[in-house]
């Protein structure tokens, strides 16, 4: 058996990079770092996200890559009720929540919202 540690990266096949980027540096405080052949990620913590532009994605790809077609759940500082202030003042509608949910870790206090593209993106922050 191999096992898991980690994860290092996972790939969003996105319809805009920049409006992708502009979204995840603004509201989730990731650093775009470029890299290989015009390449784009997000990094945070000791992670990333790698960017496809659709239409142009590199090889070895997803069977099926689409825009919108992720469910994404980011650990957060800070309160829910803080954070959906923060949502709701930067114009960004929560979908659902604060509600609770179980995290890999344990329970968390979840807000639901899309991204540029329409990937469900859950806001976690431990309880």
């Amino acid at each position: 058996m191999i096992k898991a540690t980690a994860l290092d990266h996972l790939v969003l096949t996105v319809a805009d990079p920049a409006r992708t980027v502009e979204f995840y540096e603004n509201l989730l405080g990731m650093e775009l770092r470029e890299f290989g052949e015009n390449r784009k990620a997000l990094h945070f913590g000791q992670q990333k996200i790698n960017l496809h532009r659709a239409g142009h994605e590199f090889e070895p790809k997803a069977h099926a890559p689409l825009p919108g077609s992720a469910d994404l759940c980011f650990l957060v500082e800070g309160t829910a009720q803080d954070n959906a202030a923060r949502l709701s003042k930067a114009g960004i509608a929560v979908e659902e929540g604060p509600v609770p949910r179980t995290g890999a870790t344990g329970p968390v206090i979840s807000l639901y919202l899309r991204d540029p593209d329409g990937n469900l993106i859950e806001l976690a922050h431990r309880s």
